[in-house]
């Protein structure tokens, strides 16, 4: 690990606008989006390394723990830039993220690039959700379930993000059948053509792309660049969004405002959204905070803990509402937070530190074979 350089004093005048980095290399792995427009021409190379005033977040672990909430499936656009850090963008903000010494520290944050400082922090403490208590949500839910007890013991801090629709709807989107890693890749590529807003221990860093700005690319763009069939779900919602009275963000920040069921109904009006892809949006954009994504895993918890009448079920439609019903019976109106770390729970990095007796789901060897094969080793919501 190299040694970090001192941190120059802070300037006077603001850092100048930053220039465009060079563009990806194709490769047999990962495509690149070679012919996306991109709106970061005539701009200087911004490093962030050398614009690093750390600040306390006044948020203990306790309260949010970045490796369980970041690289969970949540979002795809953080990336780990350090042992206990993490940086990503909100809008035109560039932020890091890190844990204060060891993992158990409390959180502090690096505004990297901003138009404006307390926007920016304004805007962080909202895509943190900060308001929640998520103490006072674990005491609750460990009320109702003395398993949740352990289980936060051993995972505290993982917290639920309040992500902007846009850009969550179009990470989930990349998401179908698909593991965290290659999503990742994905999402990289699709925010490519947004403002470049500088470079964090060499990794570069977008504003997500605008709608107006999504819609110039292509399916062919993404099925050359290997998005496949999830190609014409992305240019296929983008161009209903575009449709939509008033603006398609505008319409997606809409949703905020209805029930659960209504804005799972609103989702799955747009190509490749189904109630699973919904049910993340909702939860991790919407403020829907008892929706409950249901795949595989969470189906196997489900019965092993809430219906074990049902153990051995094909799951159906029907049974994924039935799944979700339970989780809010047993949790209440923040289910989709208990259901998240209970999720996180069965991931393999998460997994290894927990008890055996606390382990959920105990596959054989050739069931981990065919899953890891299927995950590339990673879970992810869908």
């Amino acid at each position: 690990m190299k040694r970090p350089r001192p941190i120059p004093k802070t300037r006077s005048s603001p850092p100048p606008p930053p220039t465009p980095p060079k563009t990806l290399r194709r490769s047999a792995a990962t495509p690149t989006l070679v012919q996306l427009p991109s709106t970061k021409l005539g701009t200087p190379i911004f490093n962030a390394k050398y614009a690093s005033t750390w600040a306390p977040l006044n948020l203990s672990q306790s309260e949010l723990s970045l490796p369980l909430t970041f690289p969970t499936g949540q979002t795809f656009r953080w990336k780990q830039t350090g042992p206990l850090q993490y940086t990503g963008t909100l809008g035109p903000h560039l932020i890091s993220l890190k844990h204060h010494g060891d993992p158990t520290g409390d959180v502090y944050y690096c505004i990297h690039r901003t138009p404006s400082e307390s926007t920016a922090k304004s805007v962080l403490l909202d895509f943190l959700n900060a308001n929640v208590s998520l103490v006072s949500l674990w005491d609750e839910f460990s009320a109702s379930d003395p398993r949740f007890v352990e289980l936060a013991r051993h995972l505290p801090g993982a917290r639920v993000l309040r992500q902007e629709p846009l850009e969550c709807l179009i990470q989930f989107l990349c998401s179908s059948n698909n593991n965290i890693a290659r999503i990742t890749k994905m999402v990289d590529l699709v925010s490519s053509p947004g403002n470049y807003l500088g470079t964090v221990e060499g990794l570069e860093f977008h504003e997500f792309p605008s709608l107006d700005i999504l819609a110039t690319v292509t399916e062919q763009q993404l099925r050359e660049a290997g998005f496949g069939y999830r190609a014409k779900y992305i240019i296929g919602t983008v161009d209903a969004l575009q449709l939509k009275p008033g603006g398609g963000a505008e319409w997606l920040a809409s949703l905020r405002k209805l029930d659960l069921h209504a804005v799972i109904d609103a989702l799955c009006t747009l190509p490749g959204v189904g109630p699973k892809v919904a049910a993340c949006i909702a939860l991790f954009s919407l403020d829907q905070h008892h929706a409950i994504p249901v795949d595989r895993h969470v189906w196997q918890i489900a019965t092993r803990h809430l219906l074990p009448e049902l153990a051995g079920a094909r799951l159906t439609p029907k049974l994924c509402s039935c799944v979700a019903d339970a989780f809010v019976s047993k949790y209440g109106k923040y289910a989709g937070w208990a259901q998240t770390l209970l999720f996180i729970a069965e991931l393999p990095s998460q997994k290894a530190i927990l008890p055996l007796e606390l382990w959920t789901i105990k596959e054989n060897k050739s069931a981990k074979k065919k899953d890891k094969e299927a995950h590339g080793g990673n879970q992810s919501y869908i």
